[in-house]
């Protein structure tokens, strides 16, 4: 799927993109407690979204890498689409800047459906 096709409310999405910023990680309180996330904008031909990051997907991702995300859910939050990544879904950095592949998918705490509109 490209990007200039997801719309509000979609499920199991997958989209590959380039990852073009991330922003400095933040601690907001969850019902699961305090955690880490940071927003990623990926692109492809077709346009851009940004991307939710929780815990170690953060870390997993870096400006210029190549990542496919599988499973995810679009949500509209302060007026922007975004790409969120629950517990099910899969981040896998298929094209690395720093040339070694990662994926944050096989950590429980990597991500998962935390985000909430406080």
């Amino acid at each position: 799927m490209k990007i200039a096709e997801v719309k509000q409310g979609m499920s199991s999405v997958s989209v590959k993109g380039k990852v073009i910023d991330v922003s400095e990680p933040r601690e907001v309180n969850t019902r699961y407690g305090t955690r880490r996330v940071a927003d990623a904008v990926i692109e492809d031909d077709s346009g851009q979204i940004k991307l939710s990051l929780w815990e170690n997907q953060i870390d997993s991702v870096a400006i210029g890498d190549t990542v496919a995300v599988s499973g995810a859910y679009i949500t509209v939050f302060r007026d922007q689409t975004q790409l969120n990544i629950p517990r099910s879904g899969k981040l896998e950095v298929v094209n690395s800047s720093a040339g070694d592949g990662a994926s944050a998918s096989d950590d429980p705490s990597a991500g998962g459906d935390l985000s909430s509109d406080e």
